[in-house]
């Protein structure tokens, strides 16, 4: 199966606003931006993945993006993060009526294709299906087969809300990285540790050393090479 993934993104003055007590208010949007091309650089990378799809209002971000081979979707609802992957979920279908969709989160800078591929094959099992976050409480990816809505309700404790409304949460091994998403200095820590992106390896140096105190590693997923979106 080839999926489309839907990833949200805010504008960059607004993303990430968490992280802003532990990294600075200024690098911030920076970091939002690594986090998000070491996103999509991995999905594109996963052969499960047909596409990707970026929905975003942030122009100078989406024309990075873009050049990994994402196609950019505007925010045209407006109306939030949930709304903004019904919508571009509906984009995708549009098109490809019959496509299989996930929404994946775009903070996840250590994300790596093999693990996103197992959790991907286990969503393949089901309808409707979610990984939950590192946290347990909230999510990070969100699957829907073909004929099934992906129906978002991310945000908060949206663990529980996806498994009240039908959703099948996968329990697939060792898929860390695709649990791994960065709200706070801790959760950049533990991403900093697991092995992060090329995009945000290069802007850690410019952390506080107490962010970097564990250490950065690479995550091995390079940039270069990535498939174009055919969309």
């Amino acid at each position: 199966m080839g999926w489309t993934l839907v990833v949200p993104l805010k504008p960059l003055v607004r993303a990430k606003s968490r992280l802003s007590a532990a990294t600075g208010e200024e690098f911030r949007p920076r970091l939002a931006l690594a986090f998000a091309l070491d996103t999509v650089t991995a999905a594109l990378a996963c052969a499960d993945v047909r596409d990707v799809v970026v929905v975003t209002d942030d122009r100078p971000a989406g024309g990075r993006l873009a050049a990994l081979g994402a196609r950019i979707v505007p925010d045209t609802p407006a109306r939030g993060l949930n709304a903004a992957l019904a919508h571009g979920a509906e984009t995708v279908r549009a098109r490809r009526p019959g496509a299989a969709v996930a929404a994946l989160n775009a903070d996840l800078p250590a994300l790596r294709p093999a693990e996103l591929a197992r959790a991907l094959h286990s969503a393949a099992l089901f309808p409707r299906a979610f990984l939950a976050d590192a946290a347990d409480i909230g999510t990070t990816l969100l699957t829907a087969t073909s004929g099934t809505e992906l129906a978002p309700a991310f945000g908060g404790p949206s663990r529980a809300r996806h498994l009240a409304s039908g959703a099948r949460e996968i329990t697939a091994p060792d898929v860390p990285s695709v649990r791994r998403d960065v709200d706070t200095g801790e959760d950049l820590r533990a991403a900093l540790a697991l092995g992060v992106g090329p995009h945000t390896a290069l802007a850690a140096p410019a952390l506080p050393p107490q962010v970097r105190a564990s250490g950065v590693r690479a995550s091995g997923v390079r940039a270069s090479g990535v498939r174009a979106s055919g969309v």
